[in-house]
């Protein structure tokens, strides 16, 4: 990481639908003897139910906790907001964001990268999207807002899971999984998660893509051709793919029979070579595409491999920010190979894969 990347402070955006729990987490985050110190922005304070017996002190729309941390209220400007922290006395070691049930985490994201002076002090860290393991099913089918939450993670904290059966539960990680292969998914009651599962995560750190993900796009064919499955209640079994995803660290070996559903709506796509790839054709392919589909693509990430180029390239997106480096050399022991993935809505699948094929050199 950067010398520059070392001082700013991480933030974690904290989403997910109304009730999933996410006041459950943070009222953990503002009274546990973590030994850090945490500043919590709530969209509105009354609306989020932060414990008043955990406020020691209100200085204007900051409110202290008795364990050292803060919490604030988005009244108005998010970047006015960050500022006013920033000026307080005491560092802190970290910002958790919590967006209000119905926001899409992508605009609060983009702030992240867009604004001059909010990116001079901090680095978002990663969507944190708790969801609810009895309610989640129905939200998909009704509420754009739940998919996208569930879309744009890197971390799901899969909450209530003691309110379901374990058939209920497989179920609704295969929803998740429709939608996001990628994000780490931890099971949870009452939102029992380590703090340290879903806070300095570093997933928008360039450094970090892989070591986040060992297997990052270590798919075996995730883009499996779902084309001749388009009824939502399709269940051909998992096992085919040729890989057990342990990276998501949470038991579901997939030949136990985890569903597999094809989401109609929301589309990962991945693609690799182990080809060079023209950096003076890639970069304005990218670029193209987003400029052109960047609405429709909630997240891109990628390393690449450029013709006559030891160092390896990092990239990732939030719709139409782009942002990239050369990252390290490539070991000697490491395969040379470009991995990418997109995860959006309505993705032209096709243009994307045939657009990529005309980068490799």
């Amino acid at each position: 990481m950067s010398e520059a990347a070392a001082h700013k402070i991480p933030v974690t955006v904290l989403t997910g639908y109304l009730g999933a729990g996410k006041t459950t987490l943070l009222n953990r985050i503002l009274s546990e003897n973590h030994g850090k110190k945490y500043a919590v922005i709530v969209n509105e304070f009354g609306e989020i139910g932060i414990d008043n017996d955990l406020i020691v002190g209100a200085d204007e729309e900051v409110f202290e906790m008795n364990n050292g941390c803060v919490c604030c209220t988005v009244r108005g400007d998010l970047v006015r907001i960050i500022d006013g922290l920033m000026k307080r006395k005491g560092k802190f070691d970290a910002i958790i964001l919590e967006t209000t049930g119905l926001a899409d985490p992508a605009p609060v994201a983009q702030t992240f990268f867009v604004d001059e002076d909010v990116r001079e002090k901090t680095a978002l860290d990663a969507v944190v999207t708790v969801a609810d393991a009895k309610w989640l099913s129905d939200r998909l089918k009704d509420a754009p807002e739940a998919k996208n939450q569930i879309a744009f993670a890197d971390v799901i904290v899969l909450n209530k899971t003691d309110l379901v059966t374990k058939p209920e539960l497989a179920e609704v990680e295969a929803r998740i999984r429709a939608i996001n292969p990628y994000a780490t998914l931890h099971k949870t009651e009452r939102a029992q998660v380590k703090l340290s599962d879903v806070l300095g995560r570093g997933a928008f750190d360039l450094d970090r893509i892989l070591e986040i993900e060992p297997e990052f796009l270590d798919d075996g064919g995730h883009d499996h051709d779902h084309d001749d499955c388009h009824d939502e209640n399709c269940t051909h079994e998992h096992h085919h793919h040729g890989h057990d995803h342990h990276h998501h660290g949470h038991d579901h070996g997939h030949g136990h029979g985890l569903k597999h559903y094809h989401d109609e709506d929301m589309q990962s796509l991945s693609l690799r070579t182990d080809k060079p790839i023209d950096p003076t054709r890639f970069m304005p392919w990218l670029q193209e595409l987003v400029a052109k589909d960047g609405e429709k693509i909630l997240r891109s990430k990628g390393i690449l491999s450029f013709k006559g180029d030891d160092d390896r390239y990092v990239f990732q997106g939030v719709h139409m920010m782009l942002e990239g480096d050369h990252q390290r050399k490539w070991r000697n022991d490491e395969k040379r190979e470009s991995r990418l993935v997109f995860i959006g809505r309505e993705l032209p699948e096709q243009a994307i894969r045939e657009g990529f094929e005309k980068t490799i050199a």
